[in-house]
């Protein structure tokens, strides 16, 4: 507001998550906005996704939330595997995950903020892919298909799908085989090592597209 005029049109958000357009009336000691219609809500995404990551280093989960986020990712689920080298035990990591999640879905016009769970480990992770009906493992060791072809079948009449990312060291041979035998699709993400902040967003990007959501 610290650079608009007199008649600007804005967009105004309450507590609720109702939205509403605006004007902003000026006049020389006060500052107001001019309430018009209320804006009505996206539709629903035709994929919701929940995203899985194995907890990184440092302060690289925060970025992961807060681009998961803007992308409309539903849920995000930490999780500690074999090759897991992020630390949970200072208290307050989770809270502030989830401040970050509320703080960028407001920043990007979003009108939920997706759920962050406590992190959980990797044997309850495979419950949780067991339970659904579209699971995916990108792997280094996957077969080489591009996602092109690989996710179209995949998602198609389906409403929700998890997909699991791989700490820093990635996923153990055994980790795979676990997550194939609970139902997961290993998948290639390409010939390249993407990092685990990166990986997440690539496959949650390309299943938006493929759903047809963007």
């Amino acid at each position: 507001m610290l650079r608009a005029v007199d008649g600007d049109a804005v967009e105004v958000a309450d507590s609720s998550g109702r939205r509403f357009d605006g004007r902003v009336c000026l006049d020389e000691k006060t500052v107001r906005v001019r309430l018009d219609a209320q804006r009505s809500a996206p539709p629903v995404p035709k994929l919701s996704i929940v995203l899985a990551q194995g907890l990184p280093k440092g302060q690289k989960m925060e970025y992961v939330v807060e681009k998961a986020t803007e992308l409309g990712v539903t849920r995000i689920v930490p999780f500690a595997s074999a090759r897991s080298a992020g630390d949970t035990a200072r208290s307050g990591k989770v809270d502030r995950w989830r401040r970050i999640a509320k703080t960028a879905a407001e920043q990007c016009g979003r009108y939920d903020v997706p759920e962050i769970d406590d992190p959980i480990d990797f044997d309850t992770l495979l419950t949780r892919i067991a339970a659904e009906t579209l699971a995916l493992f990108p792997w280094e060791l996957a077969e080489a298909r591009p996602l092109r072809e690989t996710l179209p079948g995949l998602v198609a009449q389906q409403s929700r799908a998890l997909v699991a990312i791989g700490p820093e060291g990635g996923f153990s041979s055994a980790e795979a085989k676990a997550a194939r035998a609970a139902g997961a699709h290993t998948i290639s993400l390409g010939p390249r090592i993407l990092r685990t902040e990166t990986a997440g967003l690539v496959v949650s990007a390309a299943l938006l597209y493929a759903s047809g959501d963007i």
